[in-house]
């Protein structure tokens, strides 16, 4: 907007407090700003005095001004918060976090369920959280249900069903992993007794689950089981990673909320630490990116005002390093100097600046890889004599064992780096027993004949992971596709690392330590650890499937849930008759019993 435009209107902005909003040409709204006298707010931000690149650049797409007017600065802030969260604006203030951390919640309803959300719904029930450790709280609702019998089920539990006898207990209560409240064998009052037991464990005492996973991990030693009791010391480890958050305590037992912030040319991150009962039960970090030259003063004020709504803070003091003008009526702000309060700001302050050297080593690296790239690929175009530089190479591997499970893989790099959205993987269809050669033309194949329906473009290098064998079958793949000209094809030897070409008696031996031979050795274990990571899942699947296979009149479905319950055909052979015939019914319990009683 030019100058003597707005000068034009500039008497008729109100001069009392409220929100304005800037518009293009296009009506789209560019910025969204509060102020305590609206007019001279805006004036600033046409007069003379020297402003930032990207200021200029707003008041030059400005082309539409337009004011509301409130009671207070406090409500301009909130009705300013609500534009910038609905519309936001490209000029604002802009959330780059936009993950969804879980809760728990205790239902509000009868005999109420405990479970993990992403949604948080005002509707009574008992939200804990967010939660960014996500592990280390699904641990805990694992403890609960294996050591708390809580329902699970979404029936409606009135008093007036339960009477009705309109429900019957289900496999949870047989499993013992419910008390079956659903026909009266356990009371309102004895379910609520055990929804405390949960409350007291998701306010912090996580000190019993430990306790009880440290028993397990040792039962589990003692029995030789030492891959599970593994598993369980890493689930040891996350719960007390997850508790040491909570450790530092302060002789205050108020609520308090902690923020502090750094702030790097147009990056700032604000640390929070909720503080409840003495301790820290939360901490978080809120990366924003501030497009115009806001101060910390206001970058800060919004980002209490998000954390505060968003996870619903009741605290009445917050702890800030510095004054603010926009405060939250009835809160009281500290900008303590000694003491507790101090060391808290300290330690919040700690993780802010770490946040901000994180992110300007990443953008140095960011730098530095737009560079290397081409610098390496140049290298590999130079080295294999290739016509265009490789922006896009594809490589395949096959896997399979004994013959069984026959699988092909296909990675992609771009750039130099991997491009995962474009990985492919490959069940062997026509070809029968171990023929690596079938397999990898089969593969080839199929993966540029989609290319070419699709109108993909083409990779500039493909490289088969194998020997002179499954190179020429797969270039008679291109052949047969038409496109043999237009891509250029490698063999990598397996026990030399070698790249060779069709028809050619020497290989090209590529220098151990130059870069290019590093980025083939990077896709080349790419493309291994993704091809095995399929193989695995298909074997194992296989197993499984093949272990229940031709069992007269035990159909797929029953299969597909005797599977998702037991995970594996031994766990199903050894299962009790009263299991499976609650899981399956009596004659097909029969079946199977009579079954693997013939097949031993």
């Amino acid at each position: 907007m030019e100058k003597e435009i707005f000068k034009k209107i500039q008497a008729s902005i109100p001069l009392e407090p409220g929100i304005y909003q800037y518009f293009d040409e296009t009506g789209k709204l560019l910025y969204v700003g509060k102020a305590k006298n609206l007019r001279n707010r805006v004036s600033s931000y046409f007069s003379s005095k020297q402003h930032t690149l990207k200021t200029i650049e707003l008041v030059q797409k400005i082309k539409d001004i337009q004011f509301t007017i409130v009671d207070s600065e406090h409500d301009a802030f909130i009705l300013e918060n609500e534009l910038i969260k609905n519309y936001q604006p490209k000029y604002n203030i802009n959330l780059k976090d936009d993950k969804t951390y879980p809760y728990i919640v205790i239902k509000n309803e009868a005999f109420p369920r405990v479970f993990l959300t992403r949604r948080k719904i005002k509707d009574g029930s008992t939200y804990f959280g967010p939660y960014t450790h996500v592990f280390a709280v699904r641990e805990l609702i694992n403890h609960i249900r294996q050591s708390i019998p809580l329902r699970n089920c979404t029936l409606p539990l009135t008093q007036k069903n339960i009477a009705q006898g309109k429900f019957k207990v289900c496999l949870e209560y047989h499993l013992g992993n419910c008390l079956g409240p659903c026909q009266n064998f356990q009371t309102e009052s004895d379910y609520d007794a055990s929804i405390q037991q949960v409350t007291h464990l998701l306010k912090g005492n996580v000190k019993p689950v430990v306790q009880h996973l440290k028993q397990q991990m040792q039962q589990e030693a003692a029995t030789l089981n030492f891959e599970k009791a593994n598993i369980t010391k890493k689930k040891i480890e996350e719960l007390e990673e997850y508790q040491t958050k909570s450790v530092i305590y302060i002789k205050q037992q108020h609520a308090m909320d902690v923020f502090s912030i750094a702030h790097f040319e147009d990056q700032a991150y604000v640390n929070y630490l909720m503080i409840h009962q003495g301790r820290i039960i939360q901490t978080h970090m809120l990366p924003l990116s501030v497009p115009l030259d806001e101060t910390k003063e206001t970058i800060l004020a919004f980002a209490i005002h998000y954390f505060r709504n968003t996870l619903d803070s009741k605290a009445s003091e917050i702890i800030v390093p510095f004054e603010l003008e926009d405060k939250i009526p009835n809160v009281k702000y500290t900008i303590p100097k000694l003491g507790e309060k101090e060391q808290l700001l300290a330690l919040s302050q700690k993780n802010a600046d770490y946040a901000v050297k994180e992110w300007k080593h990443k953008q140095a690296l960011v730098k530095v890889q737009e560079v290397e790239p081409n610098k390496v690929l140049s290298e590999l175009q130079k080295m294999l004599h290739l016509k265009y530089t490789p922006t896009h190479i594809e490589c395949f591997d096959n896997s399979n064992f004994q013959g069984a499970y026959p699988v092909s893989a296909m990675v992609c790099f771009k750039n130099g780096v991997p491009s995962k959205s474009d990985y492919r993987k490959f069940n062997i269809k026509t070809v029968v027993g171990i023929n690596d050669f079938a397999s990898m033309k089969e593969a080839v194949y199929r993966r540029y004949s989609s290319v070419i329906d699709k109108k993909l473009p083409l990779p500039q290098l493909v490289i088969i992971d194998g020997g002179k064998g499954q190179l020429s079958s797969a270039l008679e793949a291109l052949t047969a596709l038409g496109i043999q000209d237009q891509v250029t094809m490698v063999g990598l030897a397996k026990n030399v690392e070698e790249l060779f070409f069709v028809n050619d008696q020497d290989s090209i031996l590529l220098n151990w330590h130059s870069e290019a031979h590093k980025l083939i050795r990077n896709i080349r274990d790419e493309v291994h650890r993704f091809g095995i990571q399929f193989h695995r899942s298909k074997r194992s699947k296989g197993a499984l499937e093949n272990g229940l296979d031709n069992i007269p009149n035990i159909g797929p479905k029953t299969k597909e849930l005797l599977m998702q319950f037991f995970k594996s055909a031994n766990k199903v052979k050894s299962a009790s008759p009263e299991l499976l015939t609650q899981l399956v019914g009596k004659n097909k319990s029969d079946i199977l019993i009579q079954y693997f009683n013939e097949n031993k």
